[in-house]
């Protein structure tokens, strides 16, 4: 847990400090650059670092939890949605890799709008 837990930290700060860089440079923009081009290097990087210890089988179980779980969970939690995605399809579970996908998107957004309501709606 410990491993996790310095590794979200980093991670954590890492996607802090890129966000806001982005973010000061694109002020004007409408669109959501900062979390939009964390997620896909959190992607692209939860994906090459899977890779790389599947091929050559290097990483330890600890390395692991400190790199994957930790820092690439606290830099992005989209990238452990997409390599969870990725290894359904790799097994051949398209359906459920597919219901993920969409019941993850709906439902988040949904309890988004619902925890917003329920909070700004009303008494106190």
């Amino acid at each position: 847990m410990l491993l996790v837990g310095l590794g979200g930290f980093i991670g954590s700060i890492g996607r802090y400090k890129l966000s806001g860089l982005l973010l000061h440079h694109t002020l004007d923009w409408r669109f959501p650059i900062g979390t939009f081009i964390v997620n896909l290097l959190g992607c692209f990087a939860i994906g090459a670092l899977a890779g790389w210890a599947e091929k050559h089988q290097l990483l330890s179980a600890e390395a692991r939890l400190f790199l994957i779980p930790g820092i690439l969970g606290g830099f992005t939690t989209f990238s452990a949605f997409g390599f969870e995605t990725f290894a359904l399809v790799r097994r051949g579970e398209s359906l459920v890799a597919l219901a993920y996908v969409v019941l993850s998107v709906i439902c988040g957004l949904v309890l988004v709008w619902l925890g917003f309501k329920l909070v700004t709606s009303g008494g106190s």
